[in-house]
This record gives structure tokens, C-alpha cells and sequence, in this order.
């Protein structure tokens, strides 16, 4: 007999944007030290969305868009390469709008980073329109670059859980947690609001529900360190009426946050969620986001 259960997943290569802007400059190197701590490769992606500009811009604007994009990434390569002298790193100039150029270069296996800004304009990575496009319609995960840069390391990946079904998204965290020979936090934040008005009313019974959430989270953390024996797992349950509220103060104390994208309602463009909008805005440290695509993928045992 036969049961499916979450493969324990490996960390991929490392696809970051770059647009010349500040913020893509700070992406660019934080995927770097992403990818050399993975032992993976970083591809890193200017994607110019030539081959939609040609329908009306002349040749001369074309090619003089397309030079400037193989500049930038030849002086992308060099400054990372500075820096990271051991990493294998490649570049691809794409014709493509930015969207589509990382989800492709990403493929089915890779980690897409991106900056929280851009220059806007012709090949913008601001965060709310390409970067919001790449974190809602990605099938990989996408990590969205924010905090300090240069602050200390705290040893610490949280990951924002609400319960068992999350396990498959879960292990990511696990496995960016233990690239980083860093401790898992679970956080889980429960809403009492969520509750008045519905059946469990009574006191009692709001207490019964907190006391099963504790047991589940508990028993979340339980099957990460199955798979991770050697993981440092604690896990949390918070209690408050604002969930980002509370999962954006704890961005404050670690290197890393980590959440499962909604899965998507039958016929609904994909989209983020409210929580996964407010953290990628307002979080202090980079926000990675796991597609449900990418965190249910099993193996049979």
C-alpha cells in the first residue's frame, strides 16, 4: 500500500531582475549570497519587452534599448563577481516583458528575487506592477527583497502557518532554514474576531479552538523535523486582531519570512491575499511567497 507524502524539496537555481535601479541592485546581491549559500547557480534576467516594443518603436530605438540591457548586465556580472569570485553566474537579455521573462527563466525548479522598487518606465521592476505580477502568477517561488541590507543576521527563518495543509509550502522554509544553518520560527496568528458571530460564541469554546490551534501547529512543527532531524523548529501561536499586524513585527527579528500563496478559487485570477500584499509592502526583511503548484508537489512511499 501506498501513501503520498511532501518531497522534501531542493532549493533551485536563483533567477533575480535587474533593471539599473537601486533596489535591483540590492536584490541582485542579495540573491547572489542566496544562491552561493544553495551552492546554485544565479541567472540574472533583463528583460527589455522588445519583442512587443518592435510593433511600433523604429529599429534605431530597439537596438539602442537592447545595448543599454547588455551593458547593465555585463556590469551586473562584474560587480557580483567582486563579490562572490566562486559563483557561477549567467545572463540573458530577454525580449520579453519582465513578467514572463522570469517566470521563464525561473522554469519549473528556480527562485525568482526581486527588488521592492524600480525606475518605472520601460523595463520597470517596481513592486506593484511587475513585482506584484511576478509574486501572483509565478509557479516558483518568488522572494521579494526588503530591510536593511546591511543588518545583522538574527539565525532565523519564520514561517507564517495557519495549519496541516500547509506542510507541502512549509518545507521550503525548512530547507531555506537549513541552507542558512538557521532556526525555524512557525508563527501562527489567531484572530478571535474571525470567530464572534459565528457558532463558537461562548467563551469556552473560543478557548477550545485556540487550545486546538496550539496542538495543531505543535504537531506542524512535529513533521518538519521528521524530515529535518537536525532542524532547530520552535513553534508559536499569537494571539491579536490584526494577522499581517503581527506577522510584519516579526520581520523585524528575522532574516527571512516565508508563506504559501492562497491557492486560487476555480476560475480566479491567481492573486496574492491580503496578508501576502500588506507583508510584501511593509515587511522588514525579504518576503518569500511558495505558489500552491510549487508547495504540493509529492513523491510516493
Amino acid at each position: 500500500m501506498t501513501s503520498e507524502i511532501p518531497a522534501r524539496p531542493e532549493l533551485g537555481n536563483v533567477v533575480v531582475g535587474v533593471d539599473g535601479s537601486p533596489s535591483a541592485r540590492t536584490a541582485v546581491l542579495w540573491a547572489a549570497a542566496e544562491a552561493d549559500r544553495r551552492g546554485r547557480t544565479l541567472h540574472l534576467v533583463h528583460a527589455d519587452d522588445t519583442a512587443r516594443r518592435a510593433l511600433f518603436a523604429d529599429a534605431e530605438r530597439i537596438q539602442e534599448v537592447r545595448e543599454r540591457g547588455r551593458d547593465l548586465l555585463v556590469e551586473t556580472v562584474r560587480a557580483v563577481q567582486e563579490r562572490f569570485s566562486d559563483l557561477a553566474v549567467t545572463k540573458e537579455l530577454s525580449r520579453q516583458e519582465p513578467v514572463a521573462g522570469l517566470r521563464a527563466a525561473a522554469g519549473h525548479g528556480g527562485t525568482i528575487v526581486v527588488g521592492n522598487r524600480g525606475l518605472g518606465g520601460f523595463s520597470t521592476l517596481m513592486l506593484g506592477s511587475v513585482g506584484l505580477g511576478v509574486a501572483a502568477h509565478a509557479e516558483t517561488p518568488v522572494i521579494v527583497v526588503r530591510g536593511d541590507g546591511d543588518r545583522p543576521e538574527a539565525g532565523s527563518v519564520t514561517a507564517a502557518v495557519h495549519g496541516a495543509s500547509d506542510l507541502g509550502w512549509l518545507l521550503v522554509a525548512a530547507a531555506e532554514a537549513d541552507a542558512r544553518k538557521a532556526a525555524l520560527r512557525l508563527v501562527s496568528v489567531w484572530n478571535v474576531l474571525t470567530h464572534i458571530g459565528s457558532v463558537a460564541t461562548m467563551l469556552d469554546d473560543l478557548d477550545e479552538i485556540a487550545r486546538q490551534r496550539v496542538h495543531e501547529i505543535k504537531a506542524l512543527a512535529d513533521r518538519v523535523r521528521d524530515f529535518y532531524p537536525g532542524l532547530n523548529v520552535s513553534h508559536h501561536v499569537e494571539t491579536g486582531t490584526s494577522t499581517p499586524g503581527i506577522l510584519a513585527e516579526a520581520t523585524a527579528h528575522t532574516d527571512l519570512l516565508v508563506m504559501g500563496r492562497e491557492h486560487r478559487v476555480l476560475g480566479a485570477v491567481p492573486s496574492l491575499g491580503r496578508v501576502a500584499h500588506v507583508l510584501i509592502h511593509h515587511a522588514d526583511c525579504p518576503v518569500e511567497i511558495v505558489p500552491p503548484a510549487f508547495a504540493t508537489r509529492v513523491e510516493e512511499t
